[in-house]
């Protein structure tokens, strides 16, 4: 059927006028007529019957009939007829690419909404087996090397058992060629190897920014199945698919950057955070070794001196009872003394030093007790020579620590006395860090005084008829927890703490005292002590006018524990601390969170350092740095702790150092 119907063209407007006109003009008679002889126009009366063709692209549509001077006519309507004819393949192409442009839009609307591969490169085949009759479809996507295919959809049977390789067969010469192909008969073709389920196919790379991607490709059992509007279509398919994989590509590979930052990020917190504990540790070292040291030494001097009287009162009270019994006997027999002697007697009230010797003895023998307790509560306290772990009891620890600050509890003339109550359970040997554990213990009383102290320097304590308030007092709870757990509760009936304020104690260098009256160290020891040294756990609960209380948890045998993180030390180094939650748990407790230090803070201790040297070296601002360095050598703890503060500065420069 020809591409132009002469009756519709004949029936346009103006143009049967046209014709009648031109035939006026040159006064002839013609007739037009339909290949099947049906006349559509006639016009005067014909004499001559000759019929010239009505023609487009080789075609006859029609005839003119008349004479000579009809060709001209025919000439003419063939123009039109091939005009007619070029414009309805004109509406046709522009139809198609308007199609064309459709399927783009929407194919690259859905391509869009994933940046998945294999979600991408499954719905592209979806599509494709829509739209283009096919048994067996596959999307490759080449390796970044170019040395393997990966399938990232396919359906059907595309290839037996091998997978196509970059270079061999149809498709990896097509995609070595970069060039896409339409193949109607797949058997023929010389490069041919696996594709034997498939008779024609076609195959498109995938191109994105000048580089191949991978391949699409389509095949059916079917030879010369396909045309040159398929390889079009699958083309456009592929633009789109390789922009949409480009870009899910890009997309992985930034998730990856993103996740491999993240964990340089967790790397270099832990750290920090790993720094900010050697710091405190430093701190920590250069404060105990000095008062451990201290105690040791003076518990020890005294021990000896100590144990020698407090061994040798029994044999004192013996021999003084042995003479006081002679004397007795003497008496006995002589009962009327010499004047010399009674005279002698008289100035020595006798009678007194035999009443009250004994007594004395007795009063000396219990002072020396009361040294020797006090000697044996230093020793435990400081523990200096302990520094592996010991079944120890705790309850002894915590007593050595009340002997200690036992002159902070007693009452004054301008306070009472802190009430101790103790509520201890029966607890096995606990095997821990003894001397660690009684600085926690220290630090915590030692704050609860302070915090009673306080309250009562603002009238809290002080009592009157009209109003009566409670004693200060400090409550010692141990119980044993689980079967695993030994717990240590210290609560006071102080002025509390806000919530803010639990969140932070554990941090180095804050502290809620007046300047000069504490370093903000003491809760940030005693976390790693309880936390980190032992694997347990420290606890708060306050609020203000409500007093505090601290649950201090360890386990039981704190040696398994250590051996289970040293097995683990190797995969815990690669993870970030572990950030315990500040929501309170059922009985109202904060937990402790792992204590960060901030560059300020950091900066503070850098200017405490150099003012604490510069105390003894008043000239350091005009020092050289071969001579800070040689002050601080003199204080050694100083320096490590100064160098390690540097470190985190990543300041390298002398110059910047002195400045």
């Amino acid at each position: 059927m020809s591409a132009v119907n002469l009756r519709k063209m004949l029936n346009k407007k103006e143009l049967p006028s046209l014709l009648h006109n031109l035939i006026y003009q040159f006064n002839i008679a013609i007739d037009v007529e339909l290949v099947d002889g049906t006349k559509l126009i006639s016009i005067g009366e014909q004499t001559v019957e000759n019929r010239y063709p009505i023609e487009v692209s080789g075609e006859i549509i029609g005839w003119v009939v008349g004479g000579e001077q009809a060709t001209l006519l025919a000439a003419l309507l063939s123009f039109l007829a091939k005009q007619e004819a070029e414009k309805k393949v004109l509406a046709k192409e522009l139809l198609e690419r308007y199609q064309e442009i459709d399927l783009f839009d929407d194919i690259s609307t859905q391509l869009t909404t994933s940046l998945d591969t294999r979600q991408i490169a499954q719905l592209v085949l979806q599509e494709l087996r829509q739209l283009i009759e096919s048994s067996a479809g596959i999307i490759l996507l080449l390796s970044p090397d170019a040395t393997a295919f990966e399938i990232i959809a396919e359906f059907g049977m595309f290839f037996d058992h091998s997978q196509p390789q970059p270079g061999k067969g149809i498709i990896g010469n097509i995609v070595q060629s970069n060039r896409a192909e339409l193949i109607n008969n797949v058997q023929a073709d010389p490069r041919l190897e696996g594709q034997k389920n498939i008779s024609a196919m076609i195959c498109v790379p995938l191109r994105a920014k000048e580089r191949v991607l991978g391949a699409i490709a389509i095949g059916t059992s079917k030879t010369d199945s396909y045309m040159a509007e398929h390889l079009k279509l699958v083309s456009i398919f592929a633009s789109q698919t390789a922009i949409a994989i480009d870009k899910a590509l890009l997309y992985e590979q930034s998730t990856q950057a993103a996740l491999q930052a993240k964990a340089q990020t967790q790397k270099l917190q832990q750290a920090l955070h790993e720094l900010q504990l050697a710091q405190t540790q430093l701190i920590q070292s250069e404060k105990m070794s000095s008062l451990g040291q201290l105690i040791a030494g003076v518990a020890h001097e005294i021990n000896n001196p100590v144990n020698f009287i407090y061994g040798n009162l029994k044999y004192v009270a013996e021999y003084a009872q042995d003479l006081l019994h002679l004397l007795e006997k003497y008496q006995k027999f002589l009962p009327v003394a010499p004047p010399e002697l009674e005279s002698e007697l008289d100035n020595i009230d006798l009678e007194f030093i035999m009443q009250d010797l004994p007594k004395l003895l007795a009063s000396m023998k219990l002072g020396t007790s009361r040294i020797v307790e006090i000697v044996q509560s230093l020793k435990n306290f400081s523990r200096h020579d302990e520094a592996d772990m010991k079944a120890v009891n705790i309850h002894d620890g915590i007593d050595g620590t009340l002997m200690i600050l036992h002159h902070r509890l007693k009452a004054d003339v301008r306070r009472p006395a802190i009430e101790i109550v103790k509520d201890y359970a029966k607890l096995p040997l606990i095997e821990c860090y003894p001397g660690q554990l009684n600085q926690v213990f220290m630090n915590i009383l030692a704050n609860a005084i302070d915090a009673l102290e306080e309250d009562m320097e603002n009238s809290r304590f002080r009592s009157s008829p009209q109003s009566p308030t409670p004693n200060p007092q400090i409550t010692i709870r141990t119980k044993v927890f689980d079967q695993k757990w030994v717990v240590i509760r210290i609560a006071d009936n102080g002025p509390g703490m806000k919530e803010e304020v639990i969140r932070r104690i554990y941090d180095p260098f804050f502290t809620t005292k007046d300047i000069g009256k504490g370093t903000g160290l003491g809760m940030a020891i005693s976390y790693q002590i309880v936390v980190d040294k032992h694997g347990g756990m420290l606890k708060c609960h306050s609020q203000p006018g409500e007093g505090t209380e601290f649950w201090i948890q360890i386990p039981l045998n704190c040696a398994v524990v250590e051996a289970t993180e040293e097995q683990n030390d190797t995969s815990a180094s690669l993870i970030s601390p572990i950030e315990l939650s500040h929501t309170p748990d059922t009985d109202g407790f904060i937990p402790s969170t792992t204590p960060m230090l901030k560059p300020t803070d950091l900066f503070i201790r850098h200017t405490q350092l150099i003012q604490r040297l510069s105390q003894h070296n008043p000239n350091v601002e005009d020092a050289s740095p071969d001579q800070i360095y040689q002050m601080f050598q003199r204080h050694p703890i100083s320096l490590r702790l100064y160098a390690t503060l540097l470190s985190w500065f990543c300041c390298y420069n002398p110059t910047q150092i002195h400045h």
